[in-house]
C-alpha cells in the first residue's frame, strides 16, 4: 500500500504540472516606437501606451494615414519646445480627427526629451499637434489647480538632431508672429519601426 500510495501522489504531481506545462508564457511586450524624419535629420520615440492609452492610439492613426507627412515644426522656443504636426510648408492648418481625452494625470511629466500633446486652452483640445520639451517644463504638468499637457513618450534616440531643430533661426512666418522657423522644418514622413505593444 505504501508504493501504492506514492505511484498515486506521484501521478497528481503530474498531472498539476502538465496545465503549466502546455500554457505557454505570455510573450513579452515592447512599446511601440516611431521614427520621425525631418529635413534636419531624424530621431527615434517611443510611446507609452500602458500610461496614455487614448493617445497613443490617437497618434498612431495618424501616422498610419500619412497624415504629418510634409507638416512642419511650426513653433521653435529654444529652452522649450519644438511643436509641430498641425501645419503644411506653406501654413495651411490640416484638417484633424476629433479631438481626444486629456490624460495628463498619468505619471509621465514634461522632462526634457518627452513627446506630449500640443493643445488649446481647453483641456480636451488636443488633435494632432504635438511637441517635444527641451527642458524640464514639469510647470506644464497636471496640478491641483489646473489640467496639465499630455505626455505619452519620450526620444530615446536622435536628441541631437531635436536640439538642432530648435537652433534654427526663427521669426514671424504664416499666421505666427514669432517663433516659426524662417527656413521650414519639414516632417518627411513619421514610420513605425516597433509596433509590438502599440494598438
Amino acid at each position: 500500500m505504501h508504493r501504492l500510495a506514492r505511484h498515486v501522489l506521484v501521478l497528481a504531481a503530474a498531472s498539476f504540472a502538465l496545465p503549466a506545462l502546455a500554457a505557454a508564457p505570455p510573450r513579452p511586450t515592447s512599446p511601440p516606437e516611431v521614427r520621425i524624419v525631418t529635413t534636419e535629420g531624424s530621431f527615434l520615440v517611443r510611446l507609452n501606451p500602458a500610461r496614455a492609452p487614448l493617445t497613443v492610439k490617437n497618434f498612431l492613426a495618424y501616422v498610419r494615414s500619412g497624415f504629418y507627412s510634409g507638416t512642419i515644426f511650426h513653433r521653435v522656443v529654444p529652452g522649450f519646445v519644438i511643436q509641430g504636426g498641425g501645419f503644411t510648408a506653406s501654413y495651411k492648418e490640416k484638417k484633424t480627427r476629433p479631438p481626444i481625452p486629456n490624460e495628463s494625470g498619468n505619471g509621465l511629466s514634461n522632462v526634457r526629451g518627452s513627446i506630449a500633446m500640443a493643445r488649446e486652452h481647453a483641456p480636451h483640445s488636443a488633435t494632432s499637434q504635438f511637441y517635444i520639451n527641451l527642458a524640464d517644463n514639469t510647470n506644464l504638468d497636471p496640478s491641483p489647480a489646473h489640467w496639465g499637457y499630455a505626455v505619452f513618450g519620450r526620444v530615446v534616440q536622435g536628441m541631437k538632431i531635436v536640439d538642432k531643430i530648435a537652433s534654427v533661426p526663427t521669426g514671424p512666418a504664416g499666421p505666427f508672429k514669432k517663433n516659426a522657423p524662417q527656413v521650414p522644418v519639414v516632417i518627411k514622413k513619421i514610420e513605425i519601426v516597433n509596433e509590438t505593444g502599440g494598438s
